[in-house]
C-alpha cells in the first residue's frame, strides 16, 4: 500500500497539502462535542476571551500565545465549542505536517515520511490535543516546526540561506516559550545540537576541534560561526518572547508597562513551581511511557447522551514506540549510524526534560511532545530493520494502530457512550479508571 505513494514521492508539497487535510479532516470532525468547557478549556477559554477584550490579566502563570491564538479562533468563527477548538485543530494538523517534513529532511525519502506522518494521526494524544482549547497543541507545532526549519537551514546553499531560515527557526522558538515555559530546554537542545554537529563534522573531517567554532567552509549552516549563531538564537529568541506580551500592554485593568515586565516573569515562575495539593490525575514522568495514568478530560452527560475523552495514547504506537526506541540506540551501537541514535536521543531528552523541570506535579499531557516524538523513532527502526528488503512490517504495524484507533475512538472523540458503566468497556488496567 504505502508503495503506491511513489507517484507522489516527486511532489512533496503536494503530498505534505494532502496529508494535511486528511489531518484537519480527522481533528475537525465533530469538534463541537462537547457543548461546554471540559478540563483545562475552563481555564484557556475564559483567558482567550479576555485578551479579546482587552479586559484584565488572567491565567496569569503562562504567556500569551497560545490564549492568543485561541481568541483569533473566537474572534473568526464565533465564541461557541467549534471556534474554541478549531486553531487547535489545524495546530494538529500543522503538527502532521511538520512530522512529515521533519522526517523527509532526515530521512531523504517519502516512504519514512509518511509512516510518521499516519502515526501522527493515529497516536492518539494528538488527535486528543487537537480538539481541546489547551495549550501544549501549540507548544508542539511551533518546537517542531523550529526543528524543521533549524533542518532546513543546516541545508542552505548560500549565507543568506543559511541566515535567514536560522531566524526563522529562531522566532519559532521564541513563539514556543511564548505557549508555555516547557520550551525553554529545547533552545538549550537546539543550541546544543547545533555545537555537537559542529564538532562532529569537524572531527570527520580530521581537523582541529577549533575549526568547529568558524563559519566558513562547514557542511552544515554554511557562512553561520558557532557563536554568533548561537547568539543569534538567543537574542531572536528572547525578543520574539518578550514581543508576544504586547497585548497585555493594552489591558483596560492593571495593563502591563515596561517596568512590569520582567516583575511579571518572575510572578509567573512562582506560580509555576508553587506547592500543589494532590490531584486525582497527577503522575510521575517515568510511568508516562507505559500509560499508567491516563486522564479523563471529560465524562459526563452532555447534549442528549453520555460522553467521555479520555486522554490516552494508541498503545501499539507508545509500547511498540518504546521497543523503537530501544532498537534506535542498539543499531546506532553495531553500526554508529547517527540518525537511529539521533531519533532515540530526542525522544530520551523530551522526557528527561520533566527529572528537572521544577514542577510539584506531572500529568500525562506533559508527555505530548514525546508522544510525537516517538513517532519519528518508529519510521526509523522500521527502516533500519528492513534495511531495504520492503517486506511491509511498517503496514501491519499501521493496521494494528488502526484497528485500535478506532477501538479507542468512542472514549477520545465524546461520542454518545449508552449509559454512564459504558467507560468499562475501554479499561484495561484499574489505574485507567
Amino acid at each position: 500500500m504505502l508503495d503506491r505513494i511513489k507517484a507522489l514521492a516527486d511532489r512533496p508539497l503536494l503530498l505534505a497539502a494532502l496529508i494535511g487535510l486528511a489531518a484537519l479532516l480527522l481533528f475537525g470532525f465533530h469538534i463541537g462535542q462537547p457543548t461546554i468547557p471540559f478540563f483545562d478549556e475552563e481555564h484557556y477559554v475564559p483567558a482567550a476571551r479576555a485578551l479579546i477584550e482587552l479586559e484584565f490579566p488572567r491565567n496569569t502563570e503562562h504567556p500569551l500565545v497560545a490564549k492568543q491564538i485561541i481568541a483569533w479562533g473566537i474572534e473568526l468563527f464565533g465564541d461557541d465549542p467549534f471556534g474554541w477548538r478549531i486553531m487547535s485543530a489545524v495546530a494538529g494538523a500543522m503538527t502532521v505536517v511538520g512530522g512529515f517534513t521533519f522526517m523527509l529532511l532526515l530521512a531523504g525519502a517519502v516512504r519514512p515520511a509518511v509512516i510518521a506522518a499516519i502515526l501522527l494521526m493515529l497516536n492518539q494524544t494528538l488527535f486528543i490535543q487537537s480538539r481541546i482549547a489547551m495549550l501544549d497543541i501549540f507548544l508542539g507545532v511551533f518546537i517542531l516546526w523550529a526543528m524543521v526549519v533549524f533542518l532546513w537551514a543546516m541545508r542552505g546553499e548560500t549565507t543568506k540561506q543559511v541566515l535567514w531560515r536560522w531566524i526563522g527557526g529562531s522566532v519559532l522558538l521564541g513563539l514556543a516559550v511564548g505557549v508555555k515555559w516547557a520550551a525553554i530546554p529545547y533552545v538549550a537542545l537546539a543550541g546544543l545540537a547545533f555545537i555537537v554537529i559542529r564538532v562532529r563534522d569537524a572531527v570527520h573531517a580530521k581537523k582541529p576541534v577549533t575549526t568547529a567554532l568558524g563559519g566558513k567552509g562547514q557542511p552544515h549552516w554554511q557562512g553561520l560561526a558557532t557563536i554568533p549563531g548561537l547568539l543569534l538564537m538567543g537574542v531572536v529568541s528572547i525578543a520574539v518572547y518578550l514581543f508576544t506580551f504586547a497585548p497585555a500592554f493594552f489591558y483596560a485593568f492593571e495593563p502591563m508597562t515596561l517596568e512590569t515586565l520582567i516583575p511579571y516573569q518572575q510572578a509567573m515562575y512562582a506560580a509555576q513551581t508553587q506547592v500543589l495539593s494532590h490531584h486525582t490525575y497527577q503522575s510521575d514522568w517515568w510511568s508516562w511511557p507505559i500509560m499508567e495514568r491516563p486522564i479523563w478530560y471529560l465524562y459526563e452527560y452532555n447534549n442528549g447522551a453520555q460522553r467521555g475523552v479520555l486522554l490516552i495514547g494508541n498503545p501499539m504506537i507508545m509500547w511498540g514506540g518504546l521497543i523503537a526506541v530501544g532498537y534506535c540506540l542498539w543499531n546506532w551501537f553495531r553500526t554508529r549510524a547517527i540518525l537511529p541514535l539521533a531519533m532515540a536521543l530526542l525522544w530520551i531528552a523530551s522526557l528527561a526534560i520533566y527529572i528537572v523541570i521544577p514542577k510539584s506535579l506531572g500529568f500525562f499531557y506533559y508527555y505530548h511532545l514525546s508522544g510525537i516524538f516517538i513517532c519519528f523513532a518508529l519510521p526509523v527502526a522500521f527502516d533500519r530493520y528492513d534495511a531495504g528488503r520492503k517486506r511491509g512490517y511498517e503496514e501491519w504495524f499501521l493496521a494494528a494502530a488502526l484497528l485500535l484507533f478506532v477501538y479507542f475512538y468512542p472514549i477520545i472523540s465524546a461520542m454518545p457512550l449508552s449509559d454512564g458503566r459504558a467507560f468499562e468497556h475501554w479499561m484495561w488496567f484499574d489505574s485507567w479508571r
